[in-house]
């Protein structure tokens, strides 16, 4: 398969979504007479280049994005730990897959009521679901990456001498890098949908969710799908630099498995 660029990537993409717009616009321009329950593509584009001026809307997404970067640096630390533990441990693995399966399965937002009884504070509430819905993609691309390490590499190191501790340091976690990187990839935009959403529902933490919420409360509602664009945009680029640094870090990685590049 050829290969793209990230710059002709993002190119290819920016005219995707210009192509999108352009045909929203002409939907709205050309659709029925009458009143209109949505502002024309174009009145949410304008406001949404506002926001690149809006104080309010900068101090609403810091809060957001903090909030995801805290919890996805502790669903860093817990799902590579518990993927690396289980990937160690088959036995244990097997006992506690079901649990797994089943927890990871429960949608975030029906927690919320729960997180909120037993942390009260609705910032801490949303940082412990994001931490909750980011570290199962962790764990498991973790787990996974832990299957493919090559046995006889492991046991060269365990006739060598090596711990187990050792061995995970020197042969796993290596091997398992590239795996590992995909699951935060998967989990960046798993923790903005979290966070806004757990924001639109509890309108009680700062928040892009609360933007969106308050812009709504008075009839704003082009500034309000503006946001909701902004949001989605922040995952897109968040993901894709996430994807370019996977790219440059893990070139032997592509190279081994044969994967696209």
């Amino acid at each position: 398969m050829s290969t793209l660029t990230w710059q002709r990537r993002a190119l290819l993409g920016a005219a995707g979504l210009a192509l999108l717009g352009v045909t929203a616009e002409l939907a709205y321009r050309l659709g029925p007479p009458g009143p209109r329950v949505l502002p024309a593509p174009s009145s949410v584009a304008a406001a949404a280049a506002g926001l690149l001026s809006d104080g309010e809307f900068a101090a609403h997404t810091y809060a957001t994005l903090h909030a995801c970067a805290a919890g996805l640096t502790a669903a860093f630390g817990l799902g590579v730990t518990t993927g690396l533990l289980l990937g160690a441990l088959p036995g244990l693995e097997h006992v506690l897959r079901p649990i797994i399966e089943f927890l990871r399965s429960v949608p975030s937002l029906v927690l919320i009521p729960l997180a909120l009884s037993l942390l009260g504070e609705p910032s801490a509430a949303k940082t412990a679901l994001i931490v909750y819905s980011c570290s199962w993609p962790i764990l498991i691309t973790t787990l996974y990456g832990m299957l493919e390490v090559e046995p006889q590499l492991k046991e060269t190191l365990r006739a060598y001498g090596f711990g187990p501790l050792a061995i995970i340091w020197r042969a796993c976690l290596p091997s398992t890098a590239p795996h590992i990187a995909t699951g935060v990839r998967l989990a960046i935009p798993v923790a903005l949908i979290v966070s806004v959403s757990v924001e639109v529902i509890t309108g009680a933490t700062p928040g892009i969710g609360t933007y969106i919420v308050n812009s709504y409360s008075a009839f704003d509602t082009a500034h309000g799908l503006a946001a909701t664009l902004a949001a989605g945009l922040l995952a897109l680029a968040a993901t894709e630099l996430c994807a370019a640094g996977e790219h440059r870090l893990f070139t032997w990685h592509r190279h081994t498995t044969g994967a696209p590049r």
